[in-house]
């Protein structure tokens, strides 16, 4: 299974963003190969819709389980007609994240956001 999760840094060892569309990066992880890439998150500069465009990000590269503290309402349509399940991050690193969802240690996201519609998160 391939696991997503925003990022500040290019790092498994520093904490998970406590933002998802506006984060710079996201971290794949691949479950059954234990692999891990980086993506440049091109929809950061987005004046609006960036958590929109972010959620097609991760359904295109075949995501099925996104680990974040936060999401709008927005990105979670797309997530969900892409069969994405929103985790709700923990405070820690990303390793420790991807460790408490293999352990089943993790709840789904149950409260989502309305947009920022252009004004920037805060």
């Amino acid at each position: 299974m391939k696991i997503a999760i925003p990022m500040n840094e290019q790092s498994i060892d520093t904490d998970v963003s406590p933002s998802f569309g506006r984060a710079p990066y996201f971290l794949f992880y691949n479950s059954v190969t234990m692999e891990t890439y980086y993506l440049d998150n091109t929809a950061v500069a987005s004046q609006g819709g960036a958590g929109i465009r972010a959620a097609q990000v991760i359904a295109d590269h075949g995501v099925k389980a996104l680990i974040t503290p936060r999401c709008g309402e927005n990105a979670q349509e797309v997530l969900q007609k892409a069969e994405v399940l929103v985790y709700q991050s923990v405070p820690g690193t990303a390793r420790q994240n991807i460790e408490a969802h293999l352990s089943n240690q993790l709840a789904l996201l149950q409260k989502f956001h309305p947009g920022f519609h252009g004004h920037g998160e805060k």
